[in-house]
């Protein structure tokens, strides 16, 4: 039985360490030591994001059989949700365990007809999981060519020699039909 639980205070701390050890393992598996992606303090990740992450939005952790395996953290203004973060353990990959917590996600904000979120092009785990997984559709290819018109920083990110995902972010939608 999967579970979202509102994050709580008193574990922020571990879900932001949860987090970057979840995101480092997929870059350390796709590129192993010779990545160059870290954001800061070898962190593909950085501190500072997942924290504003956890401030402008609704912060969860993914619990299983009372074991935190997990968490995400979700924005919604209307019919509009955008999920901004989203990690299941290594340890707990190819459980089922993601695409349960984003069901649950659904049905907690059953108002959103159309989600957005966004993961780096190397990342074929996710790729798979958002596409083939939970219906949403690549959209967008943000790159030093196209990009992100929401995010002021990218242009120069994605043009330094050694900048953050210079290859590029792939942006996902998921419309929903309500009946």
């Amino acid at each position: 039985m999967v579970e979202l639980r509102p994050l709580e205070a008193s574990d922020i701390e571990q879900f932001i360490k949860d987090n970057q050890e979840t995101f480092n393992y997929g870059a350390l598996e796709e590129f192993g030591m010779r990545d160059n992606h870290f954001e800061e303090d070898e962190q593909i990740i950085s501190r500072e994001t997942i924290e504003n992450s956890i401030a402008e939005g609704e912060a969860y952790r993914i619990v299983v059989d009372g074991k935190k395996e997990g968490g995400l953290v979700l924005r919604v203004e209307g019919t509009k949700g955008d999920l901004d973060l989203l990690f299941v353990s290594p340890k707990a990959h190819s459980k089922g365990i993601g695409y349960a917590a984003w069901r649950q996600v659904e049905k907690l904000h059953p108002e959103v007809t159309l989600w957005e979120t966004v993961t780096p092009y190397f990342e074929k785990r996710n790729i798979h999981f958002y596409v083939n997984c939970c219906g949403f559709h690549i959209v967008e290819f943000f790159n030093s060519h196209h990009p992100n018109p929401n995010d002021p920083d990218s242009h120069e990110t994605l043009n330094e020699k050694n900048g953050l995902f210079p290859e590029g972010m792939f942006r996902f939608e998921k419309q929903i039909e309500r009946k």
